[in-house]
């Protein structure tokens, strides 16, 4: 009862005259989790008379955008997105999530039963995103590209043995090429929420757009938007 008291006093503040503004994300290209964070991270700010743009851009350069203040914020990162940039402000309630998942061909007797395995492949990942770049840190034979339909172009030519990427990702980018011979693990390597990240100098967003995440999620509304958006993503991929 009082979160929702609270989200409705925001709600109020946020619709004055002279309050409701206009805000500019960034996006990582080419990944289909953020093209669902796309249409659902609008729905939050609607709900406080705010408008955003959101701007698609290569992981590391979205990450620079954002640590210098020349875009208001990250649609989506994880956990420790924040602690690597102690520019921006985490939105303490995540409101989705991916799988770290490892890709390889049927024929190429690769065998992997824990994260530490990965270091005896040669592996490929999308240049600047996070999940991927942690759970490779450290390991000697780790190839970077643009978009996840390239990994997989490169693991299919054998030129790697091992693509990371998230689980629906990399199966849309595989029925995309229209590959038969990669597979995935039975299993993810991790599981991480994904959180929405703001430049330090918007803190007063992080307490409103966490209230408007909570009273949706609590009411059912997040699920809702984000099925429609997974739909709306997944089909036109």
């Amino acid at each position: 009862m009082k979160g929702r008291l609270i989200l409705s006093i925001l709600l109020i503040l946020s619709t004055w005259d002279g309050l409701a503004k206009e805000y500019h994300f960034v996006s990582i290209e080419n990944l289909i989790e953020q093209e669902v964070g796309r249409k659902v991270l609008p729905q939050f700010y609607k709900k406080l008379g705010h408008s955003i743009t959101i701007t698609p851009l290569p992981g590391k350069r979205a990450s620079t955008t954002v640590s210098l203040g020349e875009k208001d914020g990250e649609i989506m990162r994880i956990f420790s997105y924040g602690i690597e940039h102690p520019n921006t402000l985490r939105v303490p309630t995540p409101y989705y999530s991916l799988q770290t998942m490892a890709f390889y061909k049927k024929s190429s007797g690769v065998v992997i039963n824990q994260k530490e395995d990965l270091k005896h492949y040669k592996l490929v990942k999308v240049r600047g995103v996070k999940h991927t770049n942690n759970i490779t840190q450290g390991m000697p034979f780790v190839h970077d590209v643009d978009s996840t339909v390239a990994m997989m172009d490169l693991l299919e030519l054998g030129r790697v043995q091992v693509a990371l990427t998230n689980t629906i990702d990399g199966l849309l980018a595989i029925k995309a090429r229209g590959y038969t011979d990669i597979i995935s693990l039975s299993e993810p390597l991790d599981e991480l929420s994904l959180y929405h990240y703001v430049h330090q100098d918007h803190s007063l967003l992080v307490n409103e757009v966490d209230s408007v995440i909570k009273q949706m999620k609590s009411n059912g509304e997040l699920e809702k938007i984000i099925k429609q958006a997974e739909k709306e993503v997944f089909g036109a991929n």
